[in-house]
């Protein structure tokens, strides 16, 4: 991999794990139109994920501090229950992450026809949203996990993990800022337990990629992950979520267009 490889993809990793627009539906759709034959490098996606992860601290350290602090109280409070909401909500692609693996895995096959019609699912979900008032709903524990299923539901490539589970909570009657901030919470106990797996099952490996890229990836990613959840955050603030439905479906479309044309 050479450096301006790991730029580029370090930036897409940071922009689209927050966005609503489905980065394994745009890898999907870009490999198969540029006719890329790409193999996964273990160490680089969990070195981009990773960073990522780290963004998200970054964002949300002051909450995620409290969470710890109220964790070792031992006390049931309501920090104590959002924990618990948000291990309820990790439950779901756990599940589907240790038992469905290869199946998964094998949709990752360039089927522009699914990518394209998961994309539109996504942009009706995102579409959704515009109609439902904001509320002060602050997500109880069947909402988080009825989220959880959409973020497992988000495995399939064109399906927005962040558009999925945000327009899940906003359409359940949430609070649009709390379910924003749940959402990317969340992420962080399945990113970071798929990397500790990979870390554990002896599957990285530096052989095929040296320190320049792996240090450019993680840093682009990092910074360009910041900016996204910054954005994201304002941006389903303001109720702008409509941007990107209309984006999703488009490329869906055009997908589908060119899977019948090709």
């Amino acid at each position: 991999m050479q450096w301006f490889e790991a730029f580029i993809l370090g930036i897409i990793q940071g922009l689209t794990e927050f966005l609503p627009v489905s980065s394994s539906g745009h890898l999907e759709i870009g490999k198969v139109i540029l006719g890329m034959e790409t193999t996964e490098n273990i160490t680089f996606t969990v070195v981009v994920h990773g960073a990522t992860v780290l963004s998200t601290i970054v964002i949300f350290r002051n909450d995620i501090w409290l969470l710890i602090k109220a964790l070792f109280k031992f006390e049931w409070n309501d920090d104590t229950k959002y924990i618990v909401k948000l291990l309820l909500s990790a439950i779901p692609v756990a599940f589907l992450g240790f038992l469905f693996k290869e199946q998964i895995e094998a949709l990752f096959t360039g089927n522009l026809l699914l990518v394209g019609s998961m994309l539109i699912i996504t942009s009706l979900l995102l579409g959704f949203t515009s109609f439902v008032k904001n509320k002060n709903k602050s997500i109880p524990f069947l909402d988080a996990i009825i989220i959880g299923v959409a973020q497992a539901f988000a495995v399939m490539p064109g399906i927005s993990r962040s558009g999925a589970t945000i327009a899940t909570g906003i359409l359940l009657g949430n609070n649009k800022e709390k379910t924003a901030k749940f959402s990317f919470l969340m992420v962080l106990l399945p990113i970071i337990g798929a990397n500790l797996k990979d870390l554990i099952s002896g599957n990285m490996t530096t052989e095929s990629i040296s320190a320049l890229p792996l240090i450019i990836g993680f840093v682009v990613a990092f910074l360009s992950g910041l900016l996204a959840c910054k954005l994201m955050l304002e941006i389903v603030k303001r109720s702008k979520l409509i941007y990107f439905a209309i984006y999703c479906l488009v490329v869906g479309i055009v997908a589908i267009i060119f899977v019948m044309i090709k």
